[in-house]
């Protein structure tokens, strides 16, 4: 008998997406505010906002230093302004692939390279209004290298074991959702590569 029970599939079939039938848009030049004017199949109106992101997209990185840990980072964060315990994450700059804005964040944020990276998946920040996302990219066979950074000043680099997810989750300092998701994600991926 497996580990773990093969999960339900989700047999129904997919809803037709609401019409759009106006957008309103205000611009501020990081992001952009829409204001949809929309209508369900079932004739319902609504206005929904939404907010879309600039910019080329971003990356959260999970770099395995061994089997069994993953390097996180200490970093300040002025939306709650405490240091928290995190992936590296950073923009893409313009042009650039996932793959290699992700080894380009961590030697600018951890000090090392990846000679293997893998692009996992996306994750949504707030889907219900905002259009942002953030690709997960795991990078193992690490070496020592590191890029100048935008950081106000060098972030503490803190190897975390994958077994202790569960103590991670329930600190404090470690509040920041697409990490603690991103975690799982890889630790469910590397278990079944096991």
């Amino acid at each position: 008998m497996p580990d773990h029970p093969t999960p339900p599939r989700d047999t129904a079939a997919p809803r037709a997406l609401p019409t759009i039938h106006g957008i309103e848009t205000q611009d501020n030049g990081h992001s952009r505010r829409e204001l949809l004017d929309l209508e369900f199949s079932n004739g319902e109106r609504r206005r929904y906002e939404r907010i879309k992101s600039g910019g080329h997209g971003s990356v959260i990185i999970a770099a395995i230093s061994d089997k069994d840990t993953v390097l996180l980072v200490r970093e300040y964060s002025a939306g709650v302004h405490r240091y928290e315990l995190g992936l590296p994450k950073g923009r893409m700059d313009a042009g650039e692939s996932v793959l290699d804005a992700a080894n380009r964040e961590l030697k600018e944020e951890v000090g090392f390279g990846a000679r293997k990276l893998t692009r996992l998946r996306s994750i949504t920040l707030a889907p219900g209004y905002m259009n942002h996302e953030i690709h997960l990219v795991l990078a193992e066979d690490l070496y020592p290298e590191r890029l100048p950074g935008d950081e106000p000043e060098e972030l503490e680099v803190v190897p975390w074991r994958l077994d202790a997810l569960h103590e991670l989750m329930l600190r404090e300092d470690c509040s920041e959702g697409r990490s603690l998701a991103s975690l799982f994600v890889v630790r469910e991926v590397l278990r079944l590569r096991a």
